[in-house]
This record gives structure tokens, C-alpha cells and sequence, in this order.
């Protein structure tokens, strides 16, 4: 329980970090992979006794609210919001379109297969969402970027609304 306790209140005070510009983007990704990666492994192991992070929040009087919508979210906020010095990197864009598509593809493919589950589709579109934030020169409102995040958002709040617009 310790350990959950550490994490959160880790992640909290790298969101602030971030947002207060003490540290980088190139200092915060990896941090921030690396908190979300062990809070989900964590959760795994502690199943049995921490049901929820709200509840287990509340056990605890823990006040994070930045850690709880990265968790919830799952993706460093560089991902989330296209922060970083990919876009002048325009050598590598034919890779980062390449591998757009390639996770379009996926979704479309596990779309296809029926496969509706938030646990399935919540790390195929953050690859997504990453990938597409990624490719030089793509406009902060591009359609497919900015209903991919729809899509996302939507996932995460629990709507049960099918994600290809069925019922």
C-alpha cells in the first residue's frame, strides 16, 4: 500500500513540476511512462485490497488531482498534447506517419472484430493519439487528431456508447 501511496503522491508533484516548467519535456515523458507503468502494475498486484484510486484516495486523505487525471488518462501529458521537439523534426516524418497508420489500422481492426472493452481499446488509441501527435507539421485541429481525442475522452468517462457511433 506503501507503494501506491508513493506513486501518486510522486506523480502528483511531477505534473506540478511539468506545469510550473521546473523540468522539460525530455525530463518528464520518461518520468511520467515510467510512474503510469508501475501504478498499473501495482494496481494489478494490490487488486484484492485497493478496489479503486478514488476509494483508496479517500482511505488515505490523499488531495492529487493532477495524479488522478494522469492515471485516469494514461499518457504523459506530452503525448496527450503534442509538447516536444518532434515536430521539427521533419527527417523522421515519413516513420511517424507510418506508424499512425499502422496503429489506425489497429483500431480499425479491433473495431472490426467487435472488440468494444475499455481495457482493449484504451491503449490502442493512446498509441494513437501519440503517434498522431508525432507527425511534423500536422495541424493542432486536424480532424483525425481531434476525433481520436474525442474518442478517447469519451472511453475514459465510461460512456457505453459503442466508439464507432452505434448503440
Amino acid at each position: 500500500m506503501a507503494d501506491i501511496f508513493a506513486i501518486i503522491v510522486l506523480m502528483e508533484h511531477l505534473e506540478k513540476a511539468f506545469i510550473r516548467d521546473s523540468i522539460t519535456a525530455e525530463e518528464y515523458t520518461p518520468q511520467c511512462a515510467n510512474l503510469i507503468a508501475k501504478y498499473k502494475t501495482t494496481m494489478t498486484f494490490l487488486s484484492e485490497s485497493v478496489t479503486n484510486l478514488e476509494t483508496f484516495m479517500n482511505d488515505y486523505k490523499l488531495t492529487c488531482p493532477a495524479a488522478v487525471n494522469r492515471f485516469k488518462i494514461g499518457v504523459p501529458a506530452t503525448y496527450e498534447h503534442a509538447v516536444g521537439d518532434n515536430k521539427q523534426d521533419v527527417g523522421k516524418s515519413a516513420k511517424y506517419i507510418a506508424e499512425t497508420v499502422l496503429h489506425f489500422i489497429t483500431v480499425m481492426d479491433t473495431l472490426r472484430l467487435n472488440r468494444h472493452a475499455v481495457d482493449e481499446l484504451h491503449p490502442i488509441l493512446a498509441d494513437l493519439i501519440q503517434s498522431l501527435n508525432n507527425v511534423p507539421g500536422l495541424p493542432a485541429d486536424f480532424d483525425g487528431r481531434t476525433k481520436s481525442h474525442t474518442e478517447f475522452y469519451r472511453l475514459l468517462s465510461g460512456d457505453q456508447k459503442s466508439i464507432d457511433g452505434s448503440t
